[in-house]
């Protein structure tokens, strides 16, 4: 059995980065890198009566650094803060990114998003709304420099992005395709 025998912190801002020293049943020790931010959510906010979805648009470093187009369309997410239930915490990234109030969550599921090097689980929820839920423009907190840009895609169009591999955001794919086979009407 792999256990971790000691960890050091080699960054600690936004993120912490880790180097584990691990073992296993033969003695044999090896590191390996760790990125932690801990828990996050996603939500799919989505209006079943006009058949849309909120999204947003931001830019990501990593991708850029990737020299890949940044324009793709994610759902609103975001970091847990330290005992914040992964509901509240749904509810307040899409008020804040998206400018919606929600009421009822749909769990979706709950996933390590990248479990070889991060921390990150990420618990992901759909979330009708309607019209009158809507509190803001959204676009983020100012402090953040998020330069979110508030997207109102209809559900037919991320359909149609699903079936041609072009939702480029994991988390946005998985809830758009869950959300797909929960309501299939409000794809028609």
């Amino acid at each position: 059995m792999v256990a971790i025998r000691s960890t050091k912190l080699v960054h600690d801002g936004w993120l912490k980065l880790r180097v584990a020293t691990l073992s296993g049943d033969d003695g044999v020790e090896f590191t390996r890198e760790i990125e932690d931010h801990g828990p996050a959510v996603a939500v799919l906010p989505y209006d079943p009566e006009r058949r849309v979805a909120l999204m947003v648009r931001l830019p990501r470093a990593p991708v850029l650094l990737m020299g890949a187009a940044c324009d793709f369309l994610e759902a609103p997410a975001g970091l847990r803060d330290d005992g914040e239930e992964p509901e509240d915490a749904a509810r307040r990234e899409a008020e804040e990114e998206v400018g919606v109030r929600l009421g009822a969550l749909e769990e979706a599921g709950h996933a390590w998003s990248m479990c070889g090097v991060s921390t990150e689980r990420m618990h992901l929820f759909l979330a009708p709304y309607a019209a009158e839920d809507r509190t803001g423009e959204g676009g983020g907190l100012a402090h953040e420099h998020e330069n979110i840009a508030v997207v109102e895609a209809p559900l037919a169009e991320l359909a149609a992005l699903a079936d041609r591999n072009a939702l480029d955001d994991m988390k946005t794919l998985c809830l758009v395709q869950t959300l797909r086979v929960r309501r299939p009407e409000l794809f028609g």
